[in-house]
């Protein structure tokens, strides 16, 4: 039966496929296809692996056997038979294989698959003992999955799938057809592995419009939706699915006449897409002749060919704290962070790269094992810089290789989340103090233009002090919206209350580019509304000329560029400002 579950929409376009459930904290399993001669090997992993937990239970009931019921009680010994009897489970064993042998999935990732599968089995059941069992078969599937991650891959993950035709989709079911995946929430550390994986897009239960999760889509280009609420409860594991990413909907089930519509809706994105890369060696000028940076946002080192690729002047923002997370609180040391700044830099051929000190808290923490409970609204929280601040051994080694990589190239050090004067100063002390280090140990460097994000409305009101020790700053609209409206951009239950146009917002906007303007000092947008079409005039007519953005996003905003005659667009934006409501003088 076809039905549609309804989100938020994150990153345009439309995906088709066969449905991926991943339950909480399983997205960092591998996730690869295998070729037909390795089916044999991948089913031997498996089985090799479900012995050893096997006897590793046995050897548990062994020992126990010898000890008074005070130190193992019955129920734990009523508990390991359990878990033995799931080991021996036929529908466990007889799918494991299936996903392997049917839709060549690497061990790991048909384990888990088959564990999705059983686990919505032990939700329907009745009996509320039953129901419980689901926690033990979790448990049995998760030490099998551990001890096969210590043994390596007897296989490299090949290229992803090829996308298929819509006769291919209505008429075939082999298994090179498209994945998508569907989760409760992804995390900006599977986001990373992601990037790397087979899926076409993905759905997510919970996170808003700048969640990080959908701010990495964006960055990858790929239909997604979140803050579904129950997608992932709803649709079961293969289940044929539509991502629309322009609306916000996931249609589970769909009719050959919908498949139809929407392929249709595939071929004309496709055909746009060519169409804007006719743009790409086309120079960012507008129609009254005025030059425009479109610079890009990346997450790693590797990103930067893909700026290259899009034709950005540059990269605006180089979120460093991805080189952190989901390393279970193993921080990377000088020497490999130099390295992969390094690397960011050579790759963008000469042109500048801004690299943003770490930013971690709120919806990017370290690792998902080190989220921020003990505090009831960690976006207002130690994040960011006051996290540095906090931390300065580690911020002087992030600095000390910031500053080495900067012999290599046109380096901007950027610092998130200031907004007293005091930051400022311990900040600045602390770069000092890096160089010193540097100097003493007889390290070369290369000088950096230092910047600021403009992202608590503090900052944006107190433009006079920053700009005395700035060369440039950047405006981040996520948090500055965020923080402006006390709306938590993560929280899909206030969605709809995250308003870029609102009439404070951009006024504070309008105010950093003003002033930046008047002191001579440069500034650019890195939030998300630099990438998005429907304000591209409005920046431009309040005088923004520097805009960054995901490399995706840059040939739709520069078509805009070479549509827009600024001097005329100045008197405009002036009366979208002085408007009650913004949002209908923009048309957005």
């Amino acid at each position: 039966m076809t039905f549609s579950v309804h989100g938020i929409a994150v990153a345009r376009g439309i995906a088709i496929g066969r449905a991926v459930v991943m339950g909480s904290g399983r997205a960092d399993v591998a996730h690869y296809f295998i070729e037909p001669a390795q089916i044999d090997a991948e089913i031997e992993r498996v089985r090799v692996g479900r012995n050893a937990v096997t006897e590793e239970i046995h050897r548990l009931q062994h020992t126990i056997a010898g000890m008074g019921p005070k130190e193992a009680p019955h129920e734990l010994s009523a508990l390991l038979d359990v878990h033995l009897m799931l080991l021996e489970d036929e529908d466990l064993i007889s799918g494991v294989k299936h996903w392997i042998t049917e839709r060549l999935y690497n061990a790991e990732w048909a384990l888990t698959t088959q564990l999705e599968v059983l686990a919505r089995q032990f939700d329907d059941m009745e009996d509320e003992y039953l129901r419980e069992r689901k926690a033990d078969l979790e448990q049995v599937a998760e030490r099998i999955l551990r001890y096969m991650k210590g043994m390596s891959s007897p296989v490299a993950q090949p290229p992803s799938p090829r996308r298929k035709t819509q006769q291919d989709l209505l008429l075939d079911d082999s298994v090179d057809v498209p994945l998508v995946l569907v989760a409760h929430d992804l995390s900006p550390a599977d986001m990373l592995q992601f990037k790397q994986s087979v899926f076409a897009g993905f759905v997510t239960d919970v996170g808003g419009k700048t969640s990080h999760t959908a701010i990495v889509a964006r960055s990858m280009d790929i239909p997604a939706v979140v803050g579904s609420r129950s997608a992932s409860h709803l649709v079961r594991q293969d289940d044929w699915v539509i991502i629309d990413g322009d609306c916000g909907v996931m249609i589970v089930d769909p009719s050959p006449i919908i498949l139809a519509e929407y392929g249709f809706k595939q071929r004309q994105a496709e055909l746009e897409r060519g169409r804007l890369s006719r743009l790409l060696h086309t120079p960012a000028v507008t129609l009254d002749g005025q030059k425009i940076e479109l610079l890009a946002n990346i997450e790693q080192p590797e990103d930067a060919e893909a700026a290259l690729k899009a034709g950005a002047a540059g990269v605006g923002l180089f979120r460093s704290e991805f080189l952190f997370m989901g390393r279970k609180g193993r921080m990377p040391d000088e020497e490999e962070q130099y390295h992969a700044y390094r690397k960011a830099i050579e790759g963008m051929q000469g042109l500048p790269v801004t690299i943003r000190t770490i930013d971690v808290g709120a919806d990017k923490p370290l690792d998902e094992s080190r989220r921020d409970a003990a505090h009831l609204n960690p976006a207002l929280g130690l994040r960011a810089i006051r996290w540095s601040l906090s931390e300065p051994d580690m911020f002087r080694t992030q600095l000390r290789a910031i500053l080495r990589s900067a012999v290599h190239g046109k380096v901007n050090l950027l610092v998130p989340m200031l907004a007293h004067g005091s930051e400022i100063r311990q900040t600045l002390s602390l770069i000092d103090f890096a160089r010193a280090e540097l100097d003493n140990r007889g390290v070369a460097y290369g000088p950096v233009q230092l910047g600021a994000m403009i992202e608590i409305p503090a900052a944006a009101l107190s433009l006079r002090t920053f700009l005395k020790y700035f060369d440039f700053l950047s405006i981040g609209t996520n948090d500055l919206i965020q923080y402006t409206l006390a709306i938590d951009r993560a929280d899909e239950s206030v969605a709809h209350l995250y308003d870029p146009c609102h009439p404070a917002v951009l006024g504070l906007v309008a105010d950093t580019i003003t002033e930046c303007l008047r002191q001579g000092k440069g500034v650019s947008v890195c939030g998300e509304m630099a990438g998005d079409t429907q304000f591209t005039r409005l920046l431009l007519g309040l005088g923004l000329r520097s805009f960054s953005m995901h490399p995706a996003q840059i040939l739709a905003v520069k078509q805009e560029v070479l549509r827009a005659d600024t001097a005329r667009l100045a008197p405009w934006a002036r009366q979208v400002l002085e408007s009650d409501e913004p949002s209908q003088a923009l048309g957005a």
